[in-house]
């Protein structure tokens, strides 16, 4: 099986300080949901991982955030693309989860769900925390510059091995290339 793992805030949708509270508010970057398409069209299954600590912090409850996610299915839909499935965590920092970014719950719930190691899967983000959990699970890290990326393509806590690229259209290109 061919799995590709996305975060979607900064990478697939433009982040936002005050988080992205609704459907409303949600607004693909450029060229993102095409390469949702291509990569679903090039065999992979795309399956997002999200921290979304704006659930735990009450800044929106399930009904908004299943309303940004179906416009988020909608939209990629649209395009020509489908995302398989998503995976999130509703803790802030202080509950000290294990399923929060950099932790690797989620991931251990997507190795369960698809039956699948995750050697050398690529995860996509625009975090340090993408990729230190990326490598905590054996991955193959992709940083994307967009969101986040800029900022945190200069952390020297990088691991080392981690590919970057302009977005995820380019990170695409390489992974169906």
């Amino acid at each position: 099986m061919k799995l590709v793992i996305i975060d979607n805030h900064g990478v697939i949708n433009h982040r936002s300080n005050t988080f992205i509270k609704t459907a409303d508010e949600w607004t693909p970057i450029s060229g993102s949901l095409r390469a949702i398409a291509r990569l679903t069209q090039a065999g992979y299954r795309v399956v997002i991982a999200s921290n979304q600590s704006g659930i735990g912090r009450g800044l929106l409850d399930m009904t908004a955030f299943n309303a940004i996610n179906e416009k988020m299915h909608k939209a990629v839909h649209h395009a020509g693309g489908a995302i398989d499935s998503i995976f999130f965590c509703p803790h802030t920092n202080e509950d000290k989860c294990q399923c929060r970014k950099p932790e690797v719950g989620i991931f251990k719930e997507i190795m369960q769900r698809y039956r699948i190691d995750l050697k050398n899967i690529p995860i996509i983000g625009d975090s340090l925390r993408d990729m230190q959990a990326a490598i905590k699970v054996g991955a193959s890290p992709i940083l994307v510059l967009t969101g986040s990326g800029n900022k945190t393509s200069a952390n020297k806590a990088l691991p080392e091995n981690t590919q970057i690229f302009a977005d995820l259209a380019a990170a695409t290109d390489f992974l169906t290339g």
